[in-house]
Parts: structure tokens; sequence; C-alpha cells
């Protein structure tokens, strides 16, 4: 905690040098429903008011560079942070990065999604050196996101290590049944991730999906998984509970 800002320390065995943080939404500027450490802007907040929410969390967290906020669109592009413009880094002009997952193999770099239900995947390598972040939404999840960033970091499925961040629990996360179709057209397994309802659809367990996919490509640790943004509004944004809301970040940086 600093300065009223509160945030989650993934509880994984990383590396000495390999720093992860979830942010919690208080203890930002933003008034509601954006209230109060909104880190989105493009959620219709006051530019202004995410910018400080922004600088107090470098701050906080003592980042060694502004983190690169992607503009995500559910897919399953992975951006390498090594390779883009330090313009885009230090966030000048109007340009983001389009994509759903970044990676790094480089020390001072901040990989960094953003997330108000769908789920956070944080990777780093056993050895430290490479990390990435992963925004894994149903449809990126089912699109194989996961799978993307993995491969994109290029290291051996038993060298590297996952954590789950918060995200939108089985109990609030109601579905139809395309998108359990979507997931079990992949893998049989995935029926166990689905309960039906009394309204004839289903409850999605995300984080049960996570671990099948993780565990299918040899991660060797997976952490995390579990708290659920709908329930828990003190320190949750939830888009599904309320729209508008803020957006969290989910970082990862050495």
């Amino acid at each position: 905690m600093s300065g009223g800002l509160e945030w989650l320390a993934p509880d994984w065995p990383a590396p000495p040098g390999v720093r992860a943080a979830f942010a919690y939404r208080g203890g930002g500027v933003s008034v509601a429903p954006w209230d109060s450490l909104n880190l989105g802007l493009h959620v219709g907040d006051d530019a202004a008011a995410v910018h400080e929410n922004r600088r107090r969390l470098r701050a906080a967290l003592a980042l060694p560079a502004e983190p690169l906020w992607l503009e995500q669109v559910h897919g399953i592009e992975v951006i390498d942070a090594d390779s883009i413009d330090a313009a885009v880094l230090a966030g000048i002009g109007p340009l983001r990065p389009r994509g759903d997952a970044v990676i790094s193999h480089h020390a001072g770099q901040v990989a960094c999604i953003q997330v108000a239900d769908c789920l956070p995947v944080l990777f780093c390598s056993r050895d430290g050196r490479h990390i990435g972040a992963a925004h894994a939404g149903w449809r990126g999840l089912a699109g194989g996101v996961l799978e993307a960033t993995v491969a994109a970091l290029a290291v051996p499925g038993p060298d590297l290590l996952a954590w789950i961040g918060p995200a939108i629990g089985p109990a609030a996360f109601e579905v139809g049944e395309e998108v359990r179709t979507a997931f079990i057209a992949h893998s049989a397994a995935a029926a166990t991730a689905f309960v039906g309802n009394e309204r004839g659809r289903w409850q999605c367990d995300l984080f049960e999906l996570a671990r099948q996919r993780l565990r299918a490509i040899g991660i060797g640790h997976v952490s995390g998984g579990g708290l659920c943004t709908h329930a828990d509004a003190g320190r949750f944004f939830s888009h599904r509970r309320g729209a508008p809301t803020g957006r969290h970040a989910a970082l990862i940086w050495r």
C-alpha cells in the first residue's frame, strides 16, 4: 500500500528481480462510476484523472518505465514490448499497439494489461529473463491467447510460471451454449468448467478453463485464480456488475 493505493502481489515462486502486481480500485482520483483508481482511457472517464491515476501507480510501485498500455480487442495478438518505439512506450502521441498480450525479454520494460472481469494472466521464466501478460476474456481464451503468449515467449512450458489474477467467478458468469461449444470444440475436458442453471444457460469457470489450457501446454507452475471481481465491489471493478466502470491493471516487470 502507498498513499491509499493498494495492490495484490502474486503468490508465486518468481525469481529475484521479477516483480508483479494487480492494482485494486482504491487510491485514485476518478469519480463515480469510475471511482477511484481507474487506469483505462477508453471507458468514458476524464483523461486528466486517468493520467493522474497512472502517475500514482508508477510512483507507488516504483516502476522502471511507463507501462505499455495496449488497445485491447479480445483477440490473440501478442505485442513484443522490446520492439515498440520509445515514444509509444512513453505514451507520447495517439497510437497504441493493438493486441491482448505483451512480452519482454529485456529488463526495464513493464508488461501490462487492463481488466474488469476478464482474466489477467502473468508469465515469467524460472530464470527471470522473460516476462509476459495476457488479457483473457472468454473470446481470447477460447481463441488461444494464452498459447500465443507462451509461443511468443519462446520458453519451454516447464520453464515458465503463470499466475491467474482476479476475474469474474463462475457464480456470476452466466453464458450461452455458444461459449460452451467454443471451448469443448478445443477440448472435451472443458465441459467440466460449465454448470447448467435453471435458465437453460451455463455458469462458466474461467479460472478452470485457463488452468486447463496452461496445463495442456506444459506450464511448470500455475498459481492464483479464484478471486471474483463481480462479488467484491469494494476492491474490484466489474463490467458485468455495472458499466461504465473502471479498469484495473495487472503488471509485471524486471
